[in-house]
């Protein structure tokens, strides 16, 4: 039976959730730290976003049961399931938003461990709150359809087929599934084909200058179990070492 503290925390974040607001961007939080968890609702909210609470994995998936947000904060450090392990469960059933991790852990390593496991952006804690809502609208646009251009020609990678215009990869068998974070790679690969683009370069197109470069190469190693029969092996997504990436497009 839930506590008398997580049932108020719990109606809390209903109240919190149910205020009228005229946003259309839903934020999904996740955080057992009910303080902080209603201090970012209350934040965001007042930044224009809809937000619904969660205090745990398990709140989460039951929320993510009836609607699907469009982004997801979520807490790396929770009793039972962690914040990596549903990042990577969540990025395995093939939900598509942006995932921005919160840890008291900020060390480079824990990023990239984050960013393995799907997650699109990661803050150590303490954070100020711009720094995350900057972040959070960053990767909204990120993940947003591109606008259309007839300048964009389809890149054809073997049986695949990227439309830079609408950020699509598709195949024989139909829509290859892309994160956001793939699909904006791809992209900015696709605007340059047969040219090294450096991990600087890349990262300041992709916004994950603060990051850091090594956020690139986990990226391109994702990118490239989408669109290689062989990722060891690379045929279109070439590394030139000392220098960065080259995407050759070809059948």
């Amino acid at each position: 039976m839930a506590s008398e503290a997580t049932q108020k925390a719990g109606r809390d974040d209903a109240a919190l959730a149910s205020e009228e607001d005229n946003s259309t961007t839903h934020v999904l939080v996740v955080d057992d730290d009910a303080r902080l968890r209603r201090l970012l609702q209350r934040y965001l909210k007042e930044n224009g976003f809809r937000v619904t609470g969660a205090a745990s994995a398990a709140e989460a998936r039951q929320a993510l049961g009836f609607m699907l947000p469009d982004a997801l904060v979520l807490d790396v450090t929770m009793p039972g399931e962690d914040g990596l392990e549903l990042t990577k469960s969540l990025r395995g059933q093939g939900l598509d938003i942006p995932i921005l991790l919160l840890t008291a852990r900020g060390e480079a390593e824990d990023r990239i461990t984050g960013l393995e496991a799907g997650a699109d952006d990661y803050l150590g804690k303490p954070f100020e709150p711009r720094e995350l809502l900057l972040r959070l609208k960053a990767h909204l646009r990120k993940h947003a359809p591109p606008p259309p251009s007839d300048n964009l020609r389809i890149v054809r990678l073997g049986t695949l087929e990227f439309d830079p215009n609408r950020g699509i990869l598709s195949g024989p068998e139909g829509v290859v599934h892309l994160t956001g974070g793939e699909a904006a790679l791809l992209a900015v690969l696709s605007r340059h084909p047969n040219e090294v683009l450096s991990r600087e370069d890349i990262a300041n197109a992709l916004d994950m200058a603060e990051i850091g470069e090594r956020a690139v190469d986990v990226q391109v190693t994702r990118l490239r179990r989408r669109i290689e029969v062989d990722p060891r092996e690379p045929r279109y997504l070439h590394t030139l070492r000392g220098k960065g990436y080259m995407l050759k497009p070809g059948i």
